[in-house]
């Protein structure tokens, strides 16, 4: 488990050089190949990361008594559920798991085709945590995965969803599950949404009544959701110019002012930038295995990470934003040298006769003599995909924390 969270884009064999170097004395016959380790990980399955995160990491971080303050929006925890993909090793048992995805180019299919998985996280925007991951065939829709996810919230959360999200069934669900909901509606959304975006107004706060579509109302039913919401419908505009209508269960104007909602619905690109973190820097699919059961490992064990992280940087992150709060770019911890940091430290974290604390408070001493600072409103323009670009980013731009 120790080597699979020490992520690494080296080979199996080098890696497992360098991580059994850091075990003194425990291997001294000799070398572990890297088929030694392909059998040994076999005997693991994948949810000892799921349990450890939800039994030992989440609890540490969440519970009262932890001398810190956990970052909310008017009271209430912003989560976000959102859905991409992964592309898996070609291997027989892969297509069997999960979904097959034919190949095109500019003539057409090309006859081949590759294993691909989505994965859906519920991630809380404010505090850099993710609370509940998914891995599935692709052929699975985002929708169902979010509904399942709901289970790991809390009641009163608000979950903040991009307009794929926004129907009937998904909706009912948030309200079932004693949840509230801050979802973007599409030009093509429910007709108050549509109203809005034909009037081109920002600042409207209208409050509707939507039915439940007569094909899902038994289905709705036998779930015991309702048939019948009471929705907020929102527009706001963006600094690009765009105008943005969401639709909320929030309906208290006077305790939810409709201007809060933009920051509220902007705090969603966290979940986006986190995505960026596991497949750009943390080499998400660049997988240590090619079974089923190994994608998963690689798949939890990098949310572990990523949350253990999470814990040993926030004392820091907060001592660095009071520190610079008047400044005009703000300090924040580097996570590219605190994950960097983690891995050389962590089996002498998790795994030697050393004080935990002892090792902590020289991690927090690195992360606090290597920050970075954050301009205020600075954005850069999302350019247009391409092809060329994207193949420009992987071989010239990107860059790996491990």
């Amino acid at each position: 488990m120790l080597f699979l969270l020490r992520k690494t884009a080296k080979s199996i064999q080098r890696h497992l050089n360098e991580f059994l170097d850091l075990l003194t004395g425990e291997f001294a016959d000799g070398p572990v190949s890297a088929g030694a380790w392909t059998h040994a990980r076999a005997k693991l399955k994948h949810t000892a990361f799921v349990e450890l995160n939800w039994d030992i990491v989440l609890p540490a971080f969440y519970k009262a008594d932890a001398g810190k303050e956990v970052q909310r929006w008017q009271g209430h925890r912003l989560l976000g559920i959102d859905g991409s993909v992964l592309r898996l090793p070609n291997q027989p048992e892969l297509f069997e798991q999960f979904t097959p995805k034919e190949i095109f180019c500019q003539e057409g299919s090309t006859g081949r085709s590759y294993p691909e998985a989505r994965i859906s996280l519920l991630y809380d925007l404010l505090n850099r945590v993710a609370l509940d991951g998914q891995l599935r065939p692709s052929s699975q829709g985002e929708v169902g995965l979010a509904i399942e996810q709901l289970d790991r919230a809390s009641i009163g959360d608000v979950i903040i969803t991009d307009c794929g999200y926004t129907g009937y069934s998904y909706l009912s669900a948030v309200i079932y599950m004693g949840l509230h909901f801050i979802a973007r509606c599409s030009s093509g959304s429910f007709a108050p949404a549509q109203d809005l975006f034909r009037m081109d107004r920002a600042g409207r706060s209208v409050i509707a009544k939507l039915q439940a579509p007569i094909e899902q109302r038994q289905h709705l039913q036998e779930c015991g959701r309702r048939l019948e919401l009471t929705v907020r419908f929102i527009s706001l505009r963006l600094p690009t110019g765009e105008l943005e209508v969401l639709a909320t269960s929030l309906l208290d104007e006077q305790k939810y002012p409709t201007e809060d909602f933009l920051a509220a619905y902007g705090s969603r690109w966290n979940q986006e930038t986190f995505y960026f973190l596991m497949k750009s820097r943390l080499e998400l699919e660049n997988f240590s295995g090619q079974t089923a059961e190994a994608i998963r490992q690689d798949f939890f064990s990098t949310l572990l990470l990523c949350n253990l992280e999470t814990i040993l940087t926030e004392p820091t992150q907060k001592a660095l934003t009071q520190q610079s709060a008047q400044h005009d770019a703000p300090k924040g911890v580097n996570h590219a040298v605190s994950y960097h940091a983690i891995k050389h430290r962590l089996v002498e974290l998790l795994y030697s006769q050393r004080p935990a604390i002892e090792v902590i408070t020289e991690l927090q001493k690195m992360f606090r003599g290597a920050p970075v600072s954050r301009r205020k409103q600075r954005k850069q323009p999302r350019p247009k995909p391409s092809v060329h670009r994207s193949y420009y980013f992987q071989r010239c731009i990107r860059k790996i924390t491990f």
